[in-house]
């Protein structure tokens, strides 16, 4: 499955959901099924700035697939997390370089996330096209 075809099967998924508390609960079920993530990758280099919560991903690339491994300390942004990773995990460069996150404003996810959690998600996205960007050069 492409990582554009993830993002539209996670769109339809969250249609199941009528509300936003029921989205957000799904939201934190897909963080408590991230896998594990080792203790020795809680450094520096791999912590995300800007986020109200601790993150950390650790990026990679092999056969020019870029994979990533990421978890936070807090449920809701372990669950955005798990979002990224749906769609940007185990691809190459250029196609998470072609794929914006649309989803974001088809979910309307942005507007109901609070303003720290909103720039935290957009840190992580930040890093992953980062990687991106620098695995491709």
């Amino acid at each position: 499955m492409s990582a554009e075809e993830a993002q539209q099967e996670l769109l339809e998924e969250f249609e199941f959901f009528d509300n936003w508390m029921d989205r957000y609960q799904y939201i934190i079920d897909l963080g408590k099924a991230l896998p594990d993530y080792l203790d020795e990758w809680k450094t520096a280099e791999y912590k995300i700035e800007g986020c109200q919560s601790q993150v950390w991903i650790r990026p990679e690339a092999k056969d020019g697939v870029i994979s990533f491994a990421a978890i936070s300390d807090a449920a809701i942004v372990s669950g955005l997390i798990a979002l990224l990773m749906r769609i940007y995990n185990n691809r190459t460069a250029a196609e998470i370089l072609a794929t914006p996150p649309e989803f974001l404003k088809v979910l309307g996810l942005d507007k109901h996330l609070s303003p720290t959690r909103s720039n935290g998600l957009h840190a992580m996205l930040e890093r992953i096209f980062a990687i991106a960007q620098a695995t491709q050069s």
